[in-house]
């Protein structure tokens, strides 16, 4: 009798031998991928320490402002341990402050600073670079 093989071009007759092998391809994609996430990693980190450092490097001003818009930003997030699941939320908190030239600026703050200001407060706002440091209310007037 004859016996007839099957065979498929680029394949030799074993089945666990198809050309490539899931370790050679998640031995080729895993670097691959651990390369870009660590990558954004330290593009962040690096960002956020330029930044820090760009304040540091800015004077501290004080300039007459009103508030013209807040505006709050709520981030949930959920941790898996075990059998547990907690789930939580974290907000940040921003106002939006224009000077007498006109321009605009969003500072982010503490809840505690965003709760004491209202929209339409003038005073004299006191920040370094993209840091709040403070806002004076001045009660006296209603304009710069």
């Amino acid at each position: 009798m004859n016996n007839i093989d099957f065979a498929f071009p680029g394949f030799d007759n074993d089945p666990f031998d198809r050309g490539f092998s899931m370790i050679s391809v998640m031995g080729t994609i895993f670097p691959i991928i651990f390369v870009v996430v660590a990558g954004i990693v330290i593009f962040v980190l690096i960002k956020g320490i330029m930044q820090w450092n760009s304040n540091n490097q800015q004077p501290v001003l004080s300039v007459a402002a009103k508030v013209v818009s807040k505006r709050t930003d709520v981030r949930k997030h959920t941790h898996q341990h075990e059998n547990h699941q907690s789930i939580g939320s974290s907000t940040y908190y921003y106002v939006t402050f224009e000077v007498e030239s006109g321009d605009r600026m969003e500072l982010a703050m503490s809840g505690n600073e965003f709760g004491m200001l209202a929209e339409g407060d003038y005073g004299k706002l006191t920040f370094q670079g993209t840091r709040y440091k403070g806002f004076d209310r001045d009660h006296s007037t209603g304009g710069y």
